[in-house]
């Protein structure tokens, strides 16, 4: 595939350019250690990198163009220069363009919110294909172009890879896909040039001040997706949660509201549950599904609100919600055959997740068994909510085993120290044990549980790895406990 620059460069704001426009460029890339001849660079500032850093790299290896925010100090005058107010927003839109802007080919749904966005996602994309019609789906835990799977490299890809994903989706016959909208991605402008037939907002709690710094900016990264909106798609968010508003001010999309507390255009109902299933309500229909919690009926309102305003029939919806199935690693249930506990491998990796998740349990088991938690925190991430989630871990368990999540560069130990100075009574200190490697961690809960114990194990849920010193181990909670179940025959 080929292009003409001057046919790239008029799809958007240019402040000047240096050089021929009347060129034929090969490829886009924002990387400048691949192959880049007769491509266009795009130097973007990233968090830890500044792209500008690395034009004469690319000229050097053979860039014919390059798009930036300012000229280099030495420019080569056989290549071209686009200079541009913000090259990571050229990016996206450069990226769009360049592979036939195939989200406006597609009802392209994004979803954002602190918990709740691959589940959300995910069942927008499995309504749609038990609905009859071949969809693309993009999240943390794989990507789909209909039914070939993709791995997954980042909740939000970059828009290279994105939009590289979108074209798939197009020539495979896709005409819906889902996708998860992450702060990072919106801040970054990584879904520049994209356009949406929808946004659905699910809640903001605590996560990623490391990147963010203040709360509010990580609102503002979440309510930028939403003010970016066309007007001919919706916005749908969730009013319970006191930012859901917030997300609807700016937006020139149809404003839509949904809830499990208050009236809103759709209203979900929990009228009983358990920890295999839940018989709920959506605007007064009735359906059994087959997933347990609050936060999930909260997942399920909004994906019932979505394909509504997709336009799809209503019975149909109902159908198809009663069949899905929970999202990996989402409050996935697992009973000890023997000696008859449950395990629960839950994601929840932010104090809010983790309080929902044992709010779930105990709203469920009551008084009748013990509530046994596995937690860690990840390395590199943000240490403010280090001890908020052990506090909120151990007071609503019955026992809890702080342990490593993913530790990336930092000791293990030392990000357990810094949960267990959350734990700011004796009441909680004494009910909660250390075991520094997971694996033995899940191990020591499993022992204690008796029947009707649940045993939850958060933080990973999907994951099939941890992260250590830089290297990734294949490591799975769900495997762990399977071994355990075998070992217990």
């Amino acid at each position: 595939m080929t292009q003409k620059l001057s046919d790239i460069i008029s799809r958007i704001n240019t402040v000047s350019t240096a050089g021929t426009t009347d060129r034929t460029i090969t490829g886009i890339t924002s990387d400048s250690r691949g192959d880049v001849k007769g491509k266009l660079f795009v130097a973007v500032r990233g968090v830890n990198v500044d792209g500008h850093r690395f034009i004469s790299d690319a000229t050097n290896a053979g860039a014919a163009a390059v798009v930036a925010e300012e000229m280099p100090t030495s420019p080569d005058p056989d290549v071209t220069y686009v200079i541009v107010g913000n090259s990571a927003t050229a990016l996206g839109e450069i990226a769009s363009a360049w592979f036939g802007n195939p989200s406006s080919k597609l009802k392209l749904i994004g979803v954002t919110g602190t918990n709740g966005k691959t589940t959300t996602a995910t069942l927008i994309y499995e309504m749609a294909r038990q609905m009859g019609f071949k969809a693309g789906l993009l999240s943390t835990v794989r990507n789909y172009i209909d039914t070939e799977p993709v791995d997954a490299t980042h909740t939000t890809p970059d828009p290279i890879e994105l939009n590289s994903l979108l074209a798939r989706m197009v020539d495979a016959g896709c005409t819906y896909a889902a996708m998860e909208v992450s702060s990072h991605a919106a801040h970054q402008h990584r879904i520049a040039g994209l356009t949406f037939a929808g946004g659905v907002f699910t809640n903001l709690t605590r996560d990623h001040l490391d990147y963010h710094k203040t709360f509010e900016a990580y609102l503002a990264a979440k309510k930028s997706f939403f003010d970016t909106l066309p007007a001919d798609a919706f916005a749908l968010t969730n009013i319970d949660d006191r930012n859901g508003e917030i997300m609807l001010q700016n937006t020139a999309a149809s404003r839509h509201t949904y809830s499990l507390r208050r009236p809103a255009d759709f209203v979900g109902r929990i009228i009983e549950q358990r920890l295999d299933g839940t018989l709920m309500s959506f605007n007064r229909n009735e359906v059994e599904v087959m997933f347990t919690g609050r936060f999930n009926a909260y997942n399920l309102t909004a994906l019932y609100g979505t394909v509504i305003l997709l336009g799809w029939d209503t019975e149909r919806i109902l159908i198809g919600m009663s069949r899905m199935v929970p999202v990996a690693g989402r409050f996935q249930t697992m009973r000890s055959p023997r000696r008859g506990y449950v395990a629960i491998i839950d994601y929840a990796h932010t104090p809010d997740a983790v309080v929902n998740v044992l709010n779930t349990v105990r709203e469920i088991i009551g008084n009748n068994g013990h509530i046994i938690t596995v937690v860690g925190a990840g390395g590199n991430r943000d240490r403010g909510k280090r001890p908020i989630m052990a506090r909120e871990a151990a007071r609503l368990s019955d026992v809890l085993v702080l342990t490593s999540d993913n530790p990336r560069d930092e000791d293990p130990r030392e990000i357990i120290a810094e949960m267990e100075a959350g734990l700011d009574s004796k009441a909680l200190s004494s009910k909660t044990l250390t075991v520094t490697y997971r694996d033995e961690a899940i191990k020591v809960a499993s022992a204690m549980a008796r029947r009707g114990d649940v045993v939850l194990i958060a933080g990973k849920g999907h994951e099939d790895y941890q992260e250590i010193k830089g290297v990734r181990h294949h490591f799975d909670d769900r495997e762990v406990m399977s071994q355990i179940f075998e070992n217990e025959m």
